[in-house]
């Protein structure tokens, strides 16, 4: 039997977990590093793999719903972590939810025993020599010694060590009655979509920014929110004064809707105005995400979504991604790695899971299952592989990868996680406006991809195993 090189996978979580299955399955010896229970993290409460921090839930389970095709398109690729996953639900509505302690002690058994994963449970400090093939999967948690080598390795500006999104709304719920496309003093395309207050309306928006309802942060993340001035929250900018946000992301001057009249006529340039504006910044090629310019945000969901629906032109917005305010580290992705889930500057080093700037269970178990099979097929010597945009792994893939870093040449130091939604999807051949319709087709195009895909694999591989 063929020697092949062995694979180093750093975390054993979600994507870990994942990565390193599928390299044992394909016949490659694997190490797994997790530094738990030797190192501790703030969040963790166990030393199980595959740990879940925070809910329970995995998202829909219906297939014609974002999170539900994600995890149909990892059942038909044979992932060992969405097996377990439905092994161990519980009833949870329409929600694929599971029984948190079972769910990662049978993935931590199944890694133990496999005869081709050795575990070190012990700290990888430092990346591995740069012969060595490489998953790198430490999560939002990466310990501070492999965080600082990481950011030898990328540059210092390519981590981020504290995530502060705004929230991200669907194109197709945006008024345009009210709302107006328009840069600043018209430089450049029409790049952004404007949503203006009067004064009125802004009075009340702030009244109810100020007294909103915030979440709460862990005790391992005060510390370091205290310090995030560079990304302060909506709320507590309001909190600085009346008109602290009319000179921020609010700022009014410069945007003009051409329906209010001549902008060159001093005297209607006085009376229509804006007192403030709302500005939202197209997150995909298509235009059918947008996020709010400077809506980084702590308040709870349920009031974002009340208070940020005041806003004229959003008062049916629908929400693909609430703003979130915590201690997380994630790369600075589309100037590092590719749609393989390879680094640029080193083929045999692979990122994965929320590292890369995916979002959510389902995505982090994507992330693995990709880097854990390009890792086994660069292993043996074959081409490594990218998913393709119409599938919802290839399109989180594609998003967090250099294939869309042209797109955000303006705003890359602006780039944020983003969890699994139909909007990264491309458009179909032929429009569908019915949106039950429409996520039906994406689903049906997706999981289409998603068999042939493992048909080629299979076909590729000397040995049925590699997926």
């Amino acid at each position: 039997m063929k020697e092949y090189p062995s694979v180093t996978v750093i975390g054993a979580g979600l994507a870990g977990s994942e990565a390193a299955w599928q390299i044992a399955r394909a016949g490659i010896k694997v190490t797994l590093f997790e530094m738990r229970p030797k190192k501790k993290s703030p969040a963790h409460h166990s030393s199980e793999f595959a740990e879940l921090v925070c809910s329970n839930s995995f998202g829909a389970l219906s297939s014609d719903r974002a999170a539900g095709l994600l995890q149909e398109e990892l059942r038909t690729l044979k992932s060992i972590v969405i097996n377990k996953a439905d092994k161990h639900s519980v009833p949870a509505g329409g929600a694929l939810a599971v029984d948190r302690s079972q769910f990662s002690l049978s993935i931590t058994n199944e890694l133990s025993s496999h005869p081709l994963i050795t575990i070190i449970r012990d700290e990888c400090p430092f990346l591995p020599k740069a012969h060595q093939i490489t998953v790198l999967a430490t999560g939002p948690l990466t310990s501070e010694l492999l965080a600082d080598d990481i950011k030898k390795f990328t540059g210092k500006k390519e981590c981020h060590f504290f995530d502060a999104a705004s929230p991200i709304i669907t194109g197709e719920s945006i008024d345009f009655s009210t709302a107006f496309r328009a840069s600043r003093y018209d430089k450049g395309d029409a790049d952004y979509v404007n949503c203006p207050m009067n004064e009125d309306s802004y009075l009340k928006f702030h009244s109810e920014l100020i007294k909103a309802e915030q979440a709460e942060l862990k005790n391992f993340e005060k510390e370091s929110a205290q310090f995030f001035e560079g990304c302060l929250p909506i709320e507590q900018l309001a909190k600085r004064g009346i008109e602290t946000m009319r000179y921020g992301p609010l700022k009014p001057i410069g945007l003009w809707d051409p329906r209010w009249g001549d902008v060159n006529d001093k005297s209607v340039r006085r009376l229509r105005r804006a007192h403030a504006v709302v500005q939202l910044r197209q997150e995909d090629k298509a235009g059918q995400l947008w996020n709010l310019v400077g809506f980084q945000t702590n308040l709870k969901w349920g009031e974002q979504k009340r208070i940020f629906r005041m806003i004229p032109g959003l008062s049916k917005a629908e929400f693909i991604r609430y703003g979130v305010m915590h201690r997380n580290t994630f790369l600075e992705s589309p100037k590092l790695i590719e749609p393989t889930l390879q680094f640029i500057n080193r083929k045999n080093l692979f990122a994965a899971g929320q590292l890369t700037g995916t979002e959510g269970y389902a995505a982090a178990i994507a992330g693995g299952w990709l880097a854990g099979t390009n890792a086994a097929l660069l292993a043996k010597g074959l081409d490594t592989i990218s998913l393709p945009s119409s599938t919802m792994i290839g399109a989180l893939t594609n998003f967090v990868s250099n294939s869309q870093a042209s797109l955000r040449v303006k705003n890359k130091k602006n780039f944020q996680p983003m969890p699994a939604n139909f909007g990264l999807l491309p458009e179909l051949d032929n429009r569908v406006h019915d949106k039950r319709e429409r996520y039906t087709e994406y689903r049906d195009r997706a999981l289409s991809q998603i068999k042939k895909l493992r048909e080629t694999l299979l076909d590729k591989s000397s040995s049925p195993t590699t997926i």
